[in-house]
């Protein structure tokens, strides 16, 4: 029996020896929530970290943002006034062209209408001439026609 419990005894301190005891146990569970508590900590500040820096690139990539449509506004804006200058310059340009146009037109038409004044006038003249030749011819033959009565009378 003894040596049974000898062998029991034994058994029994090799078996405590790898046993944690409670006191231990509690002391590695607290040690192990301190622990995830920093590394829940150093997490949330790094977490931290990140997120005021990916703001801070936001706010930056907002800003350049705000410049470049800025910019591109003050590019359409500029666009548009050159292209209303281009457009009154041509109208301008047009104006003047017409203008031109229609004094030309109207000197044309001048020119027309005395061209047309004076063959008017040579036309009545040439009239008048071929009437004055024909009342001559005509009293000549009429003279001619009596003649000849009062010679063969």
């Amino acid at each position: 029996m003894e040596s049974l419990q000898e062998v029991i005894s034994e058994s029994m301190n090799e078996l405590t020896r790898s046993v944690v005891t409670r006191a231990e146990q509690e002391k590695a569970i607290y040690t192990y929530k301190v622990d995830f508590a920093q590394v829940k900590s150093e997490l949330q500040l790094l977490e931290k970290n990140e997120f005021s820096v990916m703001r801070a690139e936001n706010e930056r990539l907002q800003n350049e943002l705000d410049k470049l449509r800025q910019k591109l506004r003050e590019e359409i804006t500029r666009t548009q006034a050159n292209v209303r200058l281009e457009l009154n310059l041509e109208k301008g340009r047009i104006r003047d062209e017409t203008s031109a146009q229609e004094i030309k037109i109207k000197e044309t038409d001048t020119r027309i209408e005395s061209e047309l004044a004076g063959l008017r006038t040579q036309m009545e003249t040439i009239k008048l001439q071929i009437m004055q030749y024909f009342i001559g011819t005509l009293t000549g033959g009429g003279a001619l026609f009596l003649a000849y009565l009062r010679m063969f009378r």
